[in-house]
């Protein structure tokens, strides 16, 4: 595979455009890569595994798309379902087929769905799912955990202090008091700061990713999603899972599956559009028929659910059969087992959870259990090695805080080079 040596001058180019004209040059802030001391790349096209440059170079990802693209890049396919479907017509603004087929699969594989709300993005699904909460149980407020990502909803853009549970304050200029008032913060993992919160408010919900992927993959530990469930019940909230990455992902019903753990409303994303804009929230069918016009609780969206994204999602999830979660788990285990090898041997302490489809390398001394542990990781050897790799031609996550995504796509040839190239990147930390 041919080396890519840092952005060229196609890309330099580029982002000296785009800044020009976009907020920081980039549409979403994980785009860009200051946090790894460097100018984004810019991408031409995706093929499997990898990704090509606007100057050429090409790049093993470990991205891709921050998840959706369990298959990979231009998905033979997903590509030929899409193409398909946009040849009857992009959007209706009415009923479709697929759109009942893909709900359809969705209850078919999560646990807890009963019925279902298609949406455009993560962030309008687990806005949505929180207003319905509250409703349902008539209170206001919400608990989430420090380190816990659901999308920029005001009311969840907010974090925690040192205490155990501790006030929302807003974290982001324009988010108000008032609207983070309601959002109690809560240390991942521990059962005491969540029986402080439950003192403290009426809660109308309890939200987590029950394998938190945005402080970087932070498993629950051993009986505390069970723990939580019986906690909900006992205080009268609903449960709500956010698995826009876990879910399809981890196995074909999500962490809940894997746990044995059914929440009130499920949070889905990602997988499910294959790559375009779909998102979703499902649960209890007492619970979603509060859902306008079955009920009162209003929430709508023009291109909720559009051929397009139905029929990448549909066509995504059709494979993703055992022998695919298999194959999958295999890679992530044989990539994350290389990683952890190559840093040992090189002398470097960091940190490798994994749960299928997803692992981080924390540079760490110790296990991270929460928000704290991640944000003591050694940023600056992170920042390094992300920039060593991509060097070699590996396109890692350009954050210390986000996941890893193997795919489909993904063979032992990458997972080989990848893991030289890390160890000597680790060698020259």
């Amino acid at each position: 595979m041919d080396q890519a040596v840092g952005a060229g001058p196609r890309s330099a180019a580029l982002f000296d455009r785009a800044r020009a004209v976009i907020p920081g040059g980039v549409n979403s802030p994980v785009r860009a890569m200051g946090a790894i001391g460097r100018d984004p790349i810019f991408v031409e096209r995706g093929d499997g595994a990898e990704l090509i440059d606007a100057d050429g170079g090409r790049y093993i990802d470990w991205v891709q798309s921050w998840g959706p693209l369990i298959a990979g890049h231009a998905r033979p396919e997903v590509v030929e379902a899409v193409s398909s479907a946009a040849r009857r017509g992009t959007s209706y603004g009415a009923p479709t087929q697929a759109e009942v087929e893909l709900a359809e699969e969705i209850v078919r594989r999560v646990p807890s769905a009963e019925i279902v709300r298609m949406t455009s993005s993560g962030t309008e699904a687990t806005m949505s799912a929180l207003r319905l909460a509250r409703a349902a149980t008539g209170r206001d407020a919400v608990l989430k955990f420090a380190g816990g990502y659901h999308g920029h909803v005001d009311g969840l853009l907010a974090d925690a202090g040192s205490g155990l549970a501790t006030q929302g304050i807003p974290a982001s200029p324009g988010v108000t008091t008032a609207q983070a008032a309601d959002t109690v913060v809560a240390r991942w993992n521990d059962r005491r700061a969540v029986e402080e919160a439950i003192e403290q408010r009426d809660l109308a919900a309890i939200v987590c990713e029950p394998c938190p992927a945005n402080m970087g993959v932070v498993p629950a530990e051993a009986g505390f999603l069970e723990w939580l469930r019986g906690a909900a019940n006992a205080s009268g909230a609903l449960l709500v899972f956010d698995e826009v990455i876990s879910g399809f992902r981890v196995g074909p019903g999500g962490v809940q599956e894997r746990a044995g753990v059914m929440p009130d409303i499920t949070v889905l994303g990602k997988v499910i559009g294959g790559g375009l804009p779909a998102a979703a929230y499902a649960g209890r069918a007492d619970v979603m028929e509060r859902i306008a016009p079955a009920g009162d609780v209003y929430q709508a969206g023009t291109l909720s659910g559009n051929p397009l994204a139905t029929a990448a999602g549909l066509a995504s999830l059709r494979l993703l059969d055992s022998e695919a979660y298999a194959r999958l788990d295999r890679t992530t285990e044989r990539l994350a087992t290389g990683l952890q090898d190559a840093a040992r041997e090189t002398g470097v302490a960091v940190q490798v959870p994994r749960i299928t489809g997803l692992l981080t390398v924390f540079f760490s001394a110790d296990p991270v259990r929460e928000l704290s542990g991640a944000q003591r990781c050694d940023l600056q050897a992170h920042a390094a090695f992300c920039r060593a790799l991509l060097d070699r031609g590996v396109y890692p996550p350009p954050s210390q805080f986000e996941a890893w995504f193997p795919s489909l796509a993904h063979g032992d040839d990458h997972v080989d080079t990848t893991v030289e190239a890390a160890r000597e990147a680790f060698a020259e930390l």
